[in-house]
């Protein structure tokens, strides 16, 4: 089951000037969104101050940067969250389309599928915060990592104007 919308919250919830479409509701484990809100509220998340979807895709293209991307979500998922209690609280939050885009395809992949355990989008999800908190407790890999994926985004609208 993919659980993911279009995001109909309020303007602030997801970055200033985004056209809706461009973020991804998700859901996010609650001992993994305690601590991305403390990022959020960190002295360091300054000059922009970076929100959820910004912190919480900063998670995702992380833990993707790297080859092993599956092996390490699938293996802190087979080891860590499969042993906490299934009805675990979760927050509703939002993320970047591509990064949205990398969960989802790892979702649809044959590595989530039959004969193996089918994980959805929210255990994905935390997987990355997790491995991005258990790399780097003070957030400070996310950040520069937010920064990195604004200027893509950035650079992502400007470019069908300069085509023209």
């Amino acid at each position: 089951m993919l659980i993911a919308m279009s995001n109909t919250s309020p303007a602030g919830h997801a970055s200033e000037g985004a056209d809706i479409s461009d973020v991804v509701e998700t859901r996010l484990w609650l001992e993994e969104h305690n601590w991305l809100y403390a990022l959020l509220c960190n002295e360091s998340n300054v000059a922009p101050t970076f929100r959820i979807p910004d912190l919480l895709s900063a998670c995702v293209a992380l833990v993707f940067g790297s080859d092993d991307a599956a092996q390490r979500i699938f293996g802190f998922l087979g080891t860590a969250l499969v042993m906490r209690s299934p009805t675990t609280p979760r927050r509703r939050e939002s993320l970047w389309r591509p990064q949205f885009e990398l969960l989802h395809d790892l979702q649809c992949s044959p590595a989530n599928r039959h004969p193996n355990p089918k994980f959805q989008l929210d255990q994905l999800t935390t997987a990355c915060v997790a491995l991005c908190q258990q790399e780097d407790a003070s957030g400070a890999a996310v950040l520069v990592q937010a920064r990195r994926n604004m200027v893509e985004r950035h650079l992502t609208q400007l470019a069908p104007r300069h085509r023209r």
